[in-house]
């Protein structure tokens, strides 16, 4: 949603616009940011009342601060100058199946050069998300563990990436609590964004994967297929067994009709 200039308003006017949203994700672009802003998030939560809400600021995120009402109190969730790290993600629990209402509250200024408030959010039903913070948002996807065969099997039915290629590279972030796995892709079966692309050039497919740094992923050789999940337009480490092992595992499945999809 891209909101008009909160210049354009009447400049007396005290009110309180709202906007509505009814998508479980999305993004918000508030321009010029005057006097306030709240934004009911809306969603049908009626199957899973108990969510997470994340939030991430744009890059250039600058004009306001955002709160999240709690009993018709507010509590800050991130502040203008939190919004100056793009890689802030701030979570929080959400508790009621009728939606969550932020506030946004600009800052004063003393000029009117442009300035946005602009953010992405993801609502999470509490069995995909293990906790308040965004790391910890991770741990389903980063299981730094092997995903056992019935999980295995549900990865490549659910996931919202599934490729197989080898892994060109392993580069931690000490700082953000994250590895990254770049990957050269043979054969992507299913991506929900493209986040796996062919190089102009070489026509090689790659993409990168993220992942705890508490994982300590290391290079291996040999071919892998890579599941996971996508958060806020980064794909994020699931299952991820040896091509070799997943076919003998597909396999013996498809013989007992025991495989939940089609592969």
């Amino acid at each position: 949603v891209s909101l008009g200039s909160g210049l354009s308003r009447e400049p007396r006017s005290r009110a309180v616009e709202q906007v509505h949203l009814r998508c479980t994700a999305g993004s918000l672009e508030w321009m010029y940011p005057a006097r306030a802003l709240r934004v009911l998030l809306e969603p049908n939560l009626a199957s899973a009342p108990h969510t997470t809400v994340c939030i991430k600021p744009a890059s250039d995120f600058q004009g306001a601060s955002i709160y999240v009402e709690r009993a018709g109190q507010l509590q800050l969730v991130l502040s203008e100058a939190q919004g100056a790290r793009p890689r802030h993600v701030s979570c929080f629990s959400a508790h009621s199946p009728q939606g969550v209402a932020l506030f946004l509250q600009a800052s004063p200024q003393r000029d009117i050069s442009r300035r946005t408030a602009s953010f992405q959010y993801e609502l999470l039903s509490n069995h995909s998300a293990a906790g308040p913070d965004f790391k910890k948002m991770a741990l389903v996807e980063a299981m730094c563990r092997p995903c056992d065969n019935v999980e295995l099997l549900m990865a490549i039915c659910s996931s919202d990436f599934v490729v197989k290629g080898w892994i060109r590279n392993v580069s931690h972030d000490s700082e953000n609590h994250m590895s990254q796995v770049d990957v050269s892709v043979q054969r992507v079966y299913r991506q929900k964004n493209q986040i796996f692309q062919q190089e102009e050039g070489s026509g090689e497919w790659r993409g990168p994967i993220r992942t705890l740094l508490q994982c300590q992923v290391k290079k291996g050789g040999g071919d892998f297929l890579f599941t996971g999940n996508e958060h806020f337009g980064e794909a994020w480490l699931g299952c991820a067994p040896r091509f070799k092992d997943f076919l003998l595992v597909y396999q013996a499945a498809r013989e007992r009709g025991a495989n939940p999809c089609e592969f």
